[in-house]
């Protein structure tokens, strides 16, 4: 997921993770062991992967937590391999694990948030890519990793659902992140139906224009599908 680069209040930002975690806990409570085993949205992971990885990366980001409190370097995860070892080794836990797992890794994060004296926010840390931010982001990347990964789950929760704020904060980032990465493709046009956002993204005089819901449009960009959307889809250029 992308990194703030000028998040709004911290306080905020823990608020929606903390209402976007009990939405997404409320979801894993309902699976099956059966459930677990089937595919998420994510190629390769099921959805025994996908709650294994929101557990770690809840205390990946408690690391980053600590640095940004503490000064002192602490990685996300130790090594690069690590984060898909865990991840891989969890996977095929039951749901009589894997739910108290998520339950007790966000308390943990949200534990350690909460603890963060204000002058910790401007702490510079690095994700596990290297990307050097300021303390105040690490609630937005949570909130992203737990907000995506929901739909991901495939197990009811979809764009429709996202919060709208959260669309409207994200689909500029991901327009951009994309921008940066579309080198010469032929430019492509967006704009919503509900917001008033609108952007190009490309080289050149937009070939195509693409309209549909402000959601849709950043799912569609996430490579989570393109329901409700009309034009001509380009390939998309990488996101990440």
């Amino acid at each position: 997921m992308t990194d703030a680069a000028a998040p709004p209040p911290v306080p905020a930002d823990l608020a929606a993770v903390a209402a976007a975690t009990r939405r997404f806990l409320d979801s894993a409570r309902e699976l099956t062991d059966a459930d677990l085993a089937a595919p998420s949205l994510l190629p390769g992971w099921t959805r025994g992967h996908l709650l294994t990885h929101l557990a770690r990366n809840a205390d990946s980001l408690v690391n980053l937590l600590t640095w940004a409190r503490t000064g002192i370097e602490t990685p996300q995860y130790p090594d690069p391999t690590t984060r898909d070892a865990d991840i891989a080794a969890g996977a095929g836990r039951p749901i009589s694990e894997q739910y108290p797992d998520n339950e007790t890794a966000a308390a943990r994060w949200a534990e350690a948030a909460a603890e963060l004296p204000s002058t910790a926010w401007t702490t510079l840390v690095r994700n596990r890519q290297g990307r050097e931010f300021a303390g105040a982001a690490i609630g937005w990347m949570r909130l992203q990793e737990v907000e995506i990964h929901h739909v991901d789950l495939a197990f009811g929760y979809t764009p429709d659902d996202w919060p709208a704020d959260f669309v409207a904060r994200l689909l500029p980032e991901v327009v951009a992140t994309h921008g940066m990465n579309a080198g010469d493709r032929l430019a492509f046009e967006l704009r919503t139906d509900d917001t008033g956002f609108g952007a190009t993204i490309g080289a050149g005089a937009p070939g195509t224009l693409i309209t549909g819901p402000a959601h849709a449009l950043l799912a569609w960009l996430l490579g989570r599908g393109a329901d409700g959307l009309t034009g001509d889809l380009p390939e998309l250029p990488a996101w990440r």
